[in-house]
């Protein structure tokens, strides 16, 4: 399996209602080929955000990450969401 974990700060405001939402309406809306699962965890801090997303492979994967449609997705509904531009770091999961 494959993935991206972002690490990021929440937009004042921003609580883990609206970032649940977001997320079920992503996995409903963009039923995209090779995802598995996503697991956002909103820290003690109540800003710092860590969210990662799981594929079947990293062609899966790059496939999204290079689609222009998930990035106006993104630009649309999660960035406003944040703080400034969140941390991204690829790889292959183990377990």
């Amino acid at each position: 399996m494959y993935g991206t974990t972002m690490i990021g700060t929440l937009a004042k405001g921003v609580g883990v209602e609206t970032i649940r939402a977001e997320l079920e309406a992503w996995e409903k809306d963009r039923n995209v080929t090779g995802y598995r699962s996503s697991h956002v965890l909103v820290a003690d801090d109540g800003r710092t955000v860590v969210n990662v997303a799981i594929f079947d492979t990293k062609e899966s994967y790059v496939a999204l990450a290079d689609d222009p449609e998930q990035d106006a997705w993104w630009q649309e509904h999660y960035a406003p969401l944040l703080d400034g531009e969140p941390r991204w770091i690829d790889g292959a999961w183990i377990s």
